[in-house]
């Protein structure tokens, strides 16, 4: 799918010319992960679909950019730390541990419960929920936001305590503690 000519021009001119940068940083702080190419290009993903749902300023594409290629970077490695389980005293003759992996049941409620959560931020305002999304989702600090947004850390600090109580509501209209 060839993303719509307003986001090509957007991509080419907003992310495109951090392209080299992001690079050079992510092998010079994460150099055990070798080739860097699929996340720079999962990076890029992810900033399209935040773009088609909240529109982005100019001036928070960077930073953006570099926080999601971090959190990818992190997640990749913590990947690569899982290691193989070793069978279990018992297990060689058929007895096996009790499962404690959550049941098809439990997989659904907690899926449901965060398609919930998405509906809640949805239904904020623009502004709260650029903020919100900012300091939760992608964990960047008060100040940086507020850099960004050219607003103060006070009104960030209010924005977020104001989305998290509206999100809070919200659930709990819908039964959800």
């Amino acid at each position: 799918m060839t993303p719509p000519p307003d986001d090509s021009r957007w991509f080419a001119e907003q992310v495109q010319p951090h392209d080299a940068a992001l690079r050079a940083w992510l092998r010079a702080r994460f150099p055990a992960l070798g080739d860097v190419d699929d996340l720079v290009h999962e990076s890029y993903a992810r900033l399209l679909r935040l773009r088609a749902r909240d529109p982005l300023r100019a001036h928070s594409v960077k930073p953006l950019l570099f926080t999601t290629a971090r959190h990818l970077a992190l997640d990749e490695l913590r990947r690569r730390r899982i290691v193989p389980l070793q069978p279990l005293p018992g297990e060689e003759e058929g007895i096996l541990p009790a499962d404690d992996a959550p049941g098809v049941d439990e997989t659904v409620s907690r899926r449901q419960e965060l398609a919930l959560l998405a509906e809640a931020i949805q239904a904020l305002p623009p502004r709260c929920r650029q903020i919100l999304t900012l300091r939760k989702i992608y964990g960047l600090p008060q100040r940086e936001i507020a850099r960004q947004l050219s607003i103060s850390e006070h009104t960030v600090e209010a924005q977020v305590g104001i989305g998290m109580h509206r999100c809070a509501d919200y659930l709990s209209r819908l039964g959800l503690p």
